[in-house]
């Protein structure tokens, strides 16, 4: 897992290319007015459908995010949000993952849609982007 996803505190339940499920916490991850930063929302979202993508496509390509939006419902001030993927489409070109991220008390905090790119895996690549 990258340094990042670490930082965010992002933690994967499950996963397979057609249900994910990851949680993170509120805290540290607020805007200046201490509620659930949006863009930590995307950064989840982000993460679990081009985890599920990475999933459908591993060993023959790679899949990479050229589209994510996200409305944002509500927030979350403290706790925990859990993010629950579904696939709406895994093919050969593209893949693209509902992401609905709700609180601890199971109201919906976001909805976000991510959509991947599928592309040949480049030479000399490796998961984490280092190359051999």
């Amino acid at each position: 897992m990258s340094d990042f996803i670490l930082r965010m505190g992002i933690e994967f339940v499950e996963a397979s290319p057609e249900r994910l499920v990851a949680t993170m916490p509120v805290e540290p991850n607020t805007q200046v007015m201490g509620l659930l930063h949006g863009g930590a929302s995307c950064v989840l979202a982000e993460t679990m459908g081009s985890v599920g993508a990475m999933l459908h496509v591993w060993p023959d390509a790679v899949a990479v995010g050229t589209d994510i939006n996200a409305t944002h419902h509500r927030s979350a001030r403290s706790g925990i949000v859990t993010g629950t993927a579904t696939a709406l489409s895994l093919g050969r070109s593209l893949c693209s993952h509902e992401i609905v991220i709700t609180d601890e008390e199971g109201r919906r905090v976001c909805t976000a849609r991510i959509t991947n790119l599928v592309r040949p895996v480049p030479p000399g690549w490796e998961p984490g982007g280092k190359a051999s």
